[in-house]
């Protein structure tokens, strides 16, 4: 019988349900492998009247009870959690929830009953508040893989993996280390090479406006470009540093599979205005397969049924390349 893929249905008040609901409606159009939904059965059940789709739900408690022929019902492994209401007003009352349902997709990975897992968007500043920059930090220490992880927003025509993820722009520059950026590289490298037996053409952006280098202690000749060199050595192919302002009209002339950017908003503004919904955040370094839409909450239009699917419909499909 084949593992399962697992969703976790995320944060309660979103547009979770209704990206699962209209991914799972799309089922025959796309292969999936088997899904499990790990959430409120109770809440979900609320949530699929209100936004009145015929789905046929069944709660389940262990993965092993899906049959790889059972195409007609929606597999919720149900974790308890309480709302009177489909949806209402984000708060930190669902946190305990939420972790909960982290919990047992661990438990099921260490347990091999799974394939790998999707989380569905969860509002981080209610969550963590300030304990953890997002969610992948958040597992790799969980998972003991503390810094050692790295985000990866995956679209086949250009990848993009910010070296810095959720910090002050004014915290980037003591953040930028030659090891993480050999530590990113490597792990990028090594998933194409293992998931679409490719050699990636990977381009390193600078930090400052047209790669300017003062005499400061971090720049890009004492870190970034000295970082290039080393990677050069091998048998990777880099390019770098690259000026972050013609990076994305270059990608296609240079070939480029990858580009690395310091921070978040460097590589992700100029992304998502390519590719928009077309893209999912996978992160590399745990000992799972774990990615997620890349989209957040979007409390403003929860039950409203016009959330796009897209991503996590990507997210799903990314499981045929696992074997």
């Amino acid at each position: 019988m084949k593992k399962p893929i697992a969703i976790i249905a995320g944060e309660p008040n979103s547009i979770s349900s209704e990206i699962i609901f209209k991914s799972w409606k799309l089922r025959k159009k796309h292969t999936y492998k088997p899904l499990i939904v790990i959430g409120s059965f109770h809440l979900l059940n609320l949530q699929r009247k209100k936004l009145k789709y015929r789905i046929k739900l069944r709660k389940v408690r262990d993965s092993f009870l899906i049959s790889k022929n059972n195409r007609h019902e929606l597999m919720v492994y149900d974790v308890k959690y309480m709302q009177r209401l489909p949806f209402q007003k984000i708060s930190i009352r669902s946190n305990k929830y939420i972790f909960n349902c982290f919990d047992i997709v661990i438990n099921l990975l260490k347990n091999k009953r799974i394939l790998g897992f999707i989380n569905c968007p969860i509002a981080k500043e209610f969550l963590f508040k300030n304990k953890h920059q997002g969610i992948t930090e958040f597992l790799s220490k969980k998972m003991g893989k503390h810094e050692k992880e790295t985000m990866l927003i995956y679209n086949k025509k250009l990848s993009v993996s910010p070296l810095t993820t959720h910090v002050r722009l004014k915290d980037v520059s003591s953040k930028i280390k030659k090891s993480k950026i050999l530590n990113n590289v490597n792990l990028i490298y090594n998933f194409f090479k293992r998931n679409f037996n490719k050699k990636p053409n990977i381009g390193i952006l600078g930090l400052n406006p047209h790669n300017y280098s003062s005499m400061r202690k971090i720049d890009e000749s004492k870190i970034i470009l000295s970082a290039i060199r080393t990677i050069k050595k091998s048998k990777i192919k880099v390019m770098g540093p690259i000026s972050p302002d013609t990076s994305f009209m270059l990608f296609k002339k240079y070939k480029l599979d990858v580009i690395i950017g310091m921070y978040h908003d460097q590589v992700l503004t100029p992304f998502k205005t390519l590719f928009k919904y077309d893209a999912i955040n996978i992160t590399l370094g745990l000992p799972c397969i774990r990615v997620t839409p890349d989209h957040g909450v979007a409390e403003n239009i929860m039950g409203k049924k016009i959330a796009n699917p897209k991503s996590l419909i990507e997210c799903i499909k990314f499981f045929n390349h696992i074997k």
